[in-house]
This record gives structure tokens, C-alpha cells and sequence, in this order.
């Protein structure tokens, strides 16, 4: 059998220049609680994003969960149930009440054209989710949450490094999440942010993530410990000076994978969105059985044979999880539920040979027709 192939590989910069990095800490002896490396990191990242305000975290869900509860919600919060785990749990952690809107057939993001129809006298806000580096309708969603007075916090963990229009996903929204963990695009090793336009949610996001700590001598909140330490920032402060060209590698990666898949019948591939500076962050691919000739699942047990990691993505639903039994109603997202069941993404990542990816459509095209 061939080397194996995972789903995914964490780029990581030259050892040396790692330890480079990290002699500081040796030096000082800080190891955590928003140190130099954290705060260089937090000011490269507002540089790079092009906004004023960042906070960092352990992880990308405690950047998202207690941005919920910076922003005092009470009652429900529209989202989408096409998305990672954390996305749910973050709502429903935080005492709210998620309303699950579906997705579009297209990009997979929230259907903007579902939202208003799930607005009660209860919802307080709207957290939508970048899929796969798409970016959502952030016009539309902008116009209703201002028409109806909501907040509006986006998950975006698939989109560093992404621009709409000029302007990173960081910069819309009350709040922007993303996700620093080792199988990301840019990566911490585990970590998070959260970008935001007003001041005051900092100060509560700040002492949320430091036990309500507010100074030396004053906690006046109740918060969590959720501070990225400095061998965390360190990695970060790396990996974002090779983001330009990890990005570059990725590029081609996904072009030879559209090369190869594209126009196949039976084969849905997403498409590139205008005034979109995409991060290659992910190739999902649809599989529809009566055009191709196979299963999503027969095509994922075909490149695991051949030692080749592909992903269900996501797959299943979050309003399907077994700890919501009887919750919530599936065949109210019907999309969403055909495209879990479908969908594919197939391995990417910034190292991953051309002549692999020439090999993995070679196993995917096999399986059809």
C-alpha cells in the first residue's frame, strides 16, 4: 500500500525558527496570562485583519462561547446545523436556544432567504457560518439583523486569511470566531480569536476569559480560563509570517483537483465566489449516486482502502446529535441533511504532492460510472 494520506496535515514553520521564537520565554520565564508573544500575536493579527479589536483564547469554541456571553443574549439564536459541533454547543452552553435555519444548495452557508421566517419575539441574534471558506451573504444578513435589532456573531473558522470585497471576514459582524487549531489553515497549535467592533464587548471578553478578573484587586464577573498561552502565540506568530505562501500551495493543491473532477456528472464542486479572495481551506465535493455510479460513503470506503483519509464534513447534522434526541425537527433543514449526506472533502493540505492529488481522483473517478 501507498503512504497514507490523511484528510489533513498541519503545516509547521522550520524547527529552528520555532525555537527561535520561544528563547524569549526561557528568558522571562512568562508562560501565560497574555504575555509578549500573546500580544504580538494579538497585534499582527489586527494588522493583518485590518481591525482595531482582537481578543485570543485556548480554542476557537471558547472564543465563540463567551462571545455569546459578552453579549448578554437571552431567548433564541438562528444558525445552521451544517456545521461543526462546537457552533450548537456554544449557543446551547450559554442557557440560548438555537433555531436552526437551513443552507443554501450552493455554498452551503445559512439561507438568507429562510432567515426572516424564523424570527419570533424571542430571537436575539444570528450566528451564521462560513463554510469551507465561503463566505456568507453578510449584505443580507446585515440588512435583517439591523431591520430586527439582532446581533449577529459569525463562526469563522474556515476563513483565515479570506477577503469579501476587500475587507477580511473578521471585519463583519458584532462578532467574528475563528478557530487557531492544528488542522486549520492558519494554526496555533490549539487556539482562537475573536475579532469585534466595540470596545466594551473586549472588556467583557477579556475578564470572561480570566475569571472575572478585571485588575489586581477587582473581580467583578464570574468568567472561564480561556487565555492562549505563550508557546501557542509563539507557533502563531510563526505560521503567520508563511501564510502568504502556505496559501499559494494550497491554490494549486485545488486547482488540480478542479482540473480532474470538474464537469464529471454526478460530481458537484463548489464554486468560486465573486469578490472572494478564497483561502483553500477545504475540496468538498458533492457525490450525487444516480449520475456518478457510487455512494458518497462507497467513495470514502474506496480511498480508505488505499491507506487515503477523506472526511464526512459535516456529517451528522448538529440538530441530529444524539444528545439533542427528539429536539429538534431534521426534516425542517432538508437541504442541509442531503448535503451531510453527500458531501466529501477530500484531502488538502499545503504539502500534499500533485501526484497525490492526481492518485485520489484516480480512486474517486474509478468508483463511477
Amino acid at each position: 500500500m501507498a503512504k497514507q494520506i490523511l484528510v489533513t496535515k498541519s503545516s509547521l514553520p522550520e524547527l529552528k525558527e520555532y525555537v527561535s521564537e520561544i528563547e524569549e520565554i526561557w528568558d522571562s520565564h512568562w508562560l501565560t496570562n497574555m504575555g509578549i508573544k500573546h500580544q504580538e500575536l494579538q497585534g499582527s493579527l489586527k494588522k493583518y485583519w485590518g481591525t482595531d479589536n482582537v481578543e485570543l483564547f485556548t480554542n476557537g469554541h471558547m472564543a465563540l462561547e463567551l462571545s455569546l456571553q459578552a453579549l448578554n443574549l437571552q431567548g433564541e439564536v438562528i444558525t445552521t446545523p451544517f456545521t461543526f459541533a462546537s457552533t450548537t454547543h456554544a449557543i446551547v452552553r450559554n442557557g440560548l436556544e438555537p433555531v436552526f435555519c437551513d443552507i443554501n444548495p450552493v455554498d452551503y452557508t445559512i439561507n438568507t432567504k429562510m432567515l426572516e421566517s424564523l424570527i419570533t419575539d424571542r430571537t436575539c441574534a444570528i450566528l451564521p457560518v462560513h463554510v469551507y471558506g465561503h463566505v456568507c451573504n453578510v449584505e443580507e444578513i446585515e440588512r435583517i439583523a439591523k431591520k430586527y435589532g439582532l446581533k449577529v456573531i459569525y463562526d469563522a473558522a474556515h476563513t483565515f486569511g479570506v477577503t469579501y470585497k476587500g475587507k477580511s471576514t473578521a471585519c463583519f459582524g458584532d462578532v467574528s470566531c475563528f478557530s487557531f487549531h492544528a488542522t486549520k489553515v492558519f494554526h496555533s497549535i490549539e487556539g482562537g480569536a475573536a475579532s469585534f467592533r466595540d470596545e466594551e464587548i473586549g472588556k467583557s471578553l477579556y475578564k470572561l476569559k480570566n475569571f472575572g478578573i478585571r485588575d489586581a484587586e477587582h473581580v467583578d464577573g464570574v468568567g472561564a480560563n480561556a487565555k492562549m498561552n505563550e508557546f501557542c502565540a509563539a507557533m502563531g506568530i510563526c505560521n503567520l509570517r508563511h501564510i502568504d505562501k502556505e496559501l499559494a500551495k494550497r491554490k494549486m493543491v485545488v486547482e488540480t483537483y478542479r482540473k480532474r473532477l470538474a464537469g464529471v456528472a454526478g460530481l458537484t464542486l463548489s464554486p468560486i465566489q465573486d469578490d472572494v479572495v478564497p483561502n483553500y481551506a477545504y475540496f468538498p465535493v458533492l457525490f450525487e449516486e444516480k449520475d456518478f455510479g457510487a455512494t458518497r460513503n462507497e467513495v470514502f470506503e474506496a480511498l480508505a482502502r488505499e491507506g487515503i483519509g477523506a472526511r464526512k464534513y459535516f456529517y451528522p447534522l448538529t440538530n441530529t446529535f444524539e444528545c439533542f434526541h427528539n429536539v429538534y425537527n431534521v426534516e425542517e433543514t432538508p437541504v442541509a441533511l442531503h448535503v451531510s449526506k453527500n458531501i466529501l472533502t477530500l484531502p488538502l493540505y499545503a504539502d500534499l504532492p500533485l501526484k497525490e492529488v492526481e492518485r485520489i481522483c484516480d480512486i474517486v473517478l474509478s468508483c463511477g460510472n
